[in-house]
């Protein structure tokens, strides 16, 4: 059985980049939908599109991500930095969904609900190299879930940084790519 899956774009917005993972993950037979969180606007510096984000309000970034699962069957969520705060809001709170794959991001346990739910995979994906998600209590959030979420996994990469699965990007890295696709592959069959 097939899911659909739902990506997030992170904070430089819907970037020629998230649309070539969309792609990849295309190629491989998925169902793949990549709501606009920020309404078309894109940028190419990271702080620009944090403030962006901060503008349009996180809790409204999160609730938009909702709804754009709302009609779809047993989704599996991916949320690149950003795009990870509504991803892992979908599979901590909505019903039905199979997987998540949280990419340079981990929010706390607690934020959205106390426990994991039964039944939801997640990987946590992220450099090894990559400060944002060592600094930012990333890390850390990570540890906390994977610890109680059953079957769960914190992949550190050894190359790229923040943005690994931006290709084009100075942070890309294929082969760090090449194992979030299999994760959210794996995660759909």
């Amino acid at each position: 059985m097939s899911s659909t899956v739902v990506l997030f774009h992170h904070a430089l917005g819907c970037t020629p980049g998230v649309d070539a993972l969309a792609d990849r993950l295309r190629s491989r037979g998925l169902t793949v939908l990549v709501p606009d969180l920020y309404g078309g606007a894109r940028f190419d510096d990271l702080e620009e599109g944090v403030a962006h984000g901060l503008a349009i309000g996180f809790g409204e970034l999160i609730a938009s991500g909702v709804a754009a699962v709302a009609d779809v069957d047993s989704p599996v969520v991916v949320g690149i930095s950003l795009g990870v705060l509504p991803a892992q809001c979908v599979a901590q709170t909505v019903p039905g969904v199979r997987g998540a794959v949280l990419i340079g991001a981990c929010v706390p346990l607690g934020e959205f609900s106390d426990t994991w739910p039964d039944g939801v995979a997640l990987e946590v994906h992220a450099a090894s190299s990559d400060p944002i998600f060592d600094v930012d209590g990333d890390a850390e959030a990570a540890a906390q879930i994977t610890a109680v979420a059953l079957g769960s996994r914190l992949v550190r990469h050894a190359g790229g940084g923040h943005l690994f699965v931006e290709a084009g990007h100075a942070d890309e890295d294929e082969a760090a790519t090449l194992a979030v696709v299999e994760a959210v592959v794996a995660m759909t069959s």
